[in-house]
């Protein structure tokens, strides 16, 4: 059964909420990325969590997922169509998350 909204705004944030659904699109939308490249982009998320939540991306039509079939494994994740459909969306996050940075002073990016 599909699922009704009320409101356009209701279905994207259904698609993309969540803390790091949004986030993995984003470094997808820069190109293709293996496993651990994401993970060490996001050294905040769990093994379980980054790969729970990619594959949703997966189910939802917005990743895709490529498996080499070599050993060791060797898959790389990109966007579909449908997720570099996106790519306006989350622009406009990021530079919106770099304004608010600049404005509270907070601080984006790992510590060195």
């Amino acid at each position: 059964m599909i699922r009704r909204y009320d409101c356009p705004v209701e279905l994207a944030v259904d698609v993309i909420g969540g803390k790091w659904r949004p986030v993995i699109l984003a470094h997808l939308k820069e190109g293709v990325h293996r496993y651990g490249e994401l993970r060490r982009r996001m050294p905040g998320i769990s093994e379980k969590m980054l790969t729970q939540r990619l594959r949703e991306l997966e189910a939802d039509g917005l990743v895709v997922r490529h498996d080499h079939g070599t050993n060791p494994p060797h898959v790389e994740y990109r966007l579909t169509e449908e997720g570099l459909s996106l790519a306006p969306v989350l622009q406009a996050l990021y530079e919106w998350g770099t304004g608010r940075a600049a404005r509270t002073g907070t601080t984006i990016g790992q510590a060195g």
